[in-house]
């Protein structure tokens, strides 16, 4: 008989054990000749060794399954801990770890693969791993946003960082904000949206309300950010083509220890007021060459929604090159 005590340290063990310990059960059912007990993040294991063995590595499976889903149902949960054969369950590396494909970002509610999808949007992914800065420039529709989302709730899972904070400069593309109904977060919120999509679309809803209401994902606008040092934080600044050059280089200033950033942007598209340079612009040519900061160039070939937009993109691209 073998007693060992088996650490919880690769996810939050909240979210291992489950709501009223049901994970937990799951797992213990698998295993009907061992002796197993939690507390805290502590898993007391008593029985045959080679069971042991087996136990602990369904624990490393199931903490990888965790860190990558953002769901899990009882029935895929018990198929995977109870198949024999798990070295098919999850692709490997070389040394026989579980991992996943390179292009598979994360997994959204109901098992939704979110990926890279392009040679560009899989570069981003590269280059955001090996650099603290990156920025995404791009026309519309190229991922650039979704991506950086996908990133960032990705860091999350893996609690490589603590907080997501996600800014847009609220610049009215030829509307006036003071003119909209409603109060400051009603007038702001449209600005903001598509970034609430694109978490919505890769966490479940109770744990998205939860992450908002406890200020670990944090979306705002840009001049809320005057004074803030964001540390331990992955944080995304989207359509930064129209952040003038002072905000710009206030929103690259709040980077605080261990933290990434990534700077998405669309040349063509500047709504910010006639003879005003755009910051993005600037910044790019300014940083060029500084080790840890890369720009990363998307192009109507990674355009992935309708096909018509690729069309679009490439007949203005026509006018604008004419005019």
């Amino acid at each position: 008989m073998t007693e060992k005590i088996f650490l919880i340290e690769k996810t939050d063990p909240a979210v291992f054990f489950g709501s009223n310990n049901k994970y937990f059960n799951i797992l213990k059912k698998v295993f009907p000749l061992l002796k197993v007990s939690a507390r805290g993040n502590e898993i007391k294991i008593s029985g045959p060794e080679n069971e042991i063995k087996t136990f602990e590595h369904k624990i490393e499976l199931l903490q990888t399954l965790i860190n990558t889903r953002s769901t899990l149902n009882d029935a895929e949960l018990f198929k995977l801990l109870s198949d024999e054969n798990t070295s098919n369950a999850i692709p490997r590396d070389e040394n026989g770890n579980e991992t996943l494909p390179d292009n598979v970002l994360v997994f959204g509610p109901n098992g939704k693969v979110v990926r890279a999808r392009t040679p560009n949007q899989i570069k981003l992914v590269q280059e955001v791993d090996k650099n603290d800065i990156v920025f995404a420039i791009g026309p519309a529709g190229t991922g650039k946003t979704y991506t950086a989302v996908a990133l960032a709730v990705r860091a999350l899972k893996s609690r490589s960082i603590k907080r997501i904070f996600l800014a847009r400069p609220a610049v009215e593309a030829g509307e006036n904000l003071g003119f909209l109904p409603g109060d400051l977060k009603e007038k702001i919120d449209p600005y903001l949206r598509p970034l609430y999509d694109s978490l919505q679309d890769m966490l479940p809803d109770d744990k998205y309300t939860k992450y908002i209401e406890n200020r670990t994902i944090e979306i705002a606008p840009m001049a809320f950010m005057r004074g803030r040092t964001l540390d331990n934080c992955f944080v995304i600044l989207d359509e930064a083509q129209n952040a003038t050059n002072t905000q710009l280089k206030m929103f690259l200033t709040r980077m605080g220890p261990n933290a990434k950033v990534i700077i998405t942007g669309d040349l063509t598209q500047v709504d910010l007021p006639p003879k005003m340079e755009s910051g993005l612009k600037k910044a790019i040519k300014i940083l060029d060459g500084i080790k840890g900061i890369k720009v990363v160039h998307l192009d109507v070939e990674d355009v992935v929604r309708h096909p018509l937009v690729k069309e679009i993109i490439k007949a203005y691209g026509k006018v604008d090159n004419q005019g």
